[in-house]
């Protein structure tokens, strides 16, 4: 259903668990870039037939999810700050083609792995979390990654030939599996 290529390396979860505060800080600065570029798409393609309105929904929902998680981080007394990014997005959006519609297919089929990984980290922090609040922010955010994986998904395959975009996403999706198994081991949600 999420369309990636590879699952998390295991020795993932134990080093987001050691450093959950980072992992925290991060999981609100993903939030907002995700609720950035979705608005970001809507200025660049205001003619793309179902983008706008769909990705203004998703966008208003990943902040209420940045809301949330900033909301959480209060409650433990960390500080909302800046971070260096990990360059998990930044290497992901390599693989972007510059010509459209191709660009705008790519993008979307990016965001669409950005959040089917982000669905998936949830998941594992939710199982493995001692604490019960983490636990249910996380699992309760599972659905609404789900659901804008597939927004994203749909939305590509509606902005190119079906086939065509399935290939796409199979061959982005092996992009990224390779970013991440080169991605420096820092806490982050993507990394």
């Amino acid at each position: 259903m999420l369309n990636l290529a590879a699952p998390t390396d295991p020795a993932w979860l134990p080093r987001a668990l050691a450093h959950l505060d980072e992992v925290l800080v991060d999981h609100a600065h993903c939030e907002k870039k995700a609720a950035s570029t979705a608005m970001s798409l809507v200025f660049k393609y205001p003619a793309e037939p179902g983008l706008p309105g769909a990705l203004s929904a998703l966008a208003r929902e990943e902040l209420l999810h940045f809301e949330t998680v900033l909301g959480a981080l209060a409650r433990r007394g960390i500080p909302f700050r800046h971070q260096v990014p990990s360059p998990y997005a930044a290497a992901l959006m390599k693989a972007v083609r510059p010509r459209e519609p191709d660009r705008l297919v790519d993008t979307l089929l990016c965001m669409a792995l950005i959040e089917a990984r982000s669905c998936e980290r949830m998941r594992l922090l939710a199982s493995a979390l001692a604490d019960d609040e983490l636990g249910a922010l996380y699992r309760g955010l599972l659905a609404s990654e789900a659901r804008h994986h597939q927004t994203y998904v749909d939305l590509a395959s509606a902005a190119g030939d079906a086939g065509a975009v399935r290939d796409r996403l199979h061959a982005l999706a092996a992009h990224e599996a390779a970013v991440l198994a080169a991605a420096p081991p820092v806490a982050r949600l993507h990394a």
